[in-house]
């Protein structure tokens, strides 16, 4: 069972931005689909990003393209999400997922969850 830890969450500015990492321990992601999730208070969560382990596959929200960038590190195992431009509707805590599959089009969380991080966009 592979372990994740997100970091990287903070307290910034409207159009300010955040690099959140995901690492894995445990195991390597190996041949899985990494995902980005959220969820703000209130409401359910939701995708972001996620990218293919193998060959760096992306998809995206449509609520954060052009903005948010996921990238991976096989070396150190590592699976980046790249947020800039942010704005408040952004404020959440994002979740790391190691196995994200796409069902009818939607994304479809399988693996375990990180503790999630915190990301607080406010003036």
């Amino acid at each position: 069972q592979v372990q994740l830890v997100e970091s990287g969450g903070g307290l910034v500015q409207p159009g300010g931005s955040l690099r959140l990492s995901c690492t894995a321990s445990g195991r390597t992601f190996s041949n899985y689909r990494v995902g980005w999730f959220r969820q703000a208070p209130g409401k359910e969560r939701e995708f972001v990003a996620a990218i293919t382990w193998a060959y760096g596959s992306t998809n995206y929200a449509d609520s954060v393209k052009g903005r948010f960038t996921i990238s991976r590190d096989v070396a150190k195992n590592t699976v980046y999400l790249q947020m800039n431009s942010l704005k408040p509707e952004d404020t959440a805590v994002y979740y790391c997922n190691g196995d994200v599959s796409f069902v009818g089009g939607s994304a479809s969380p399988r693996g375990s969850w990180g503790q999630g991080t915190q990301v607080t966009i406010s003036s």
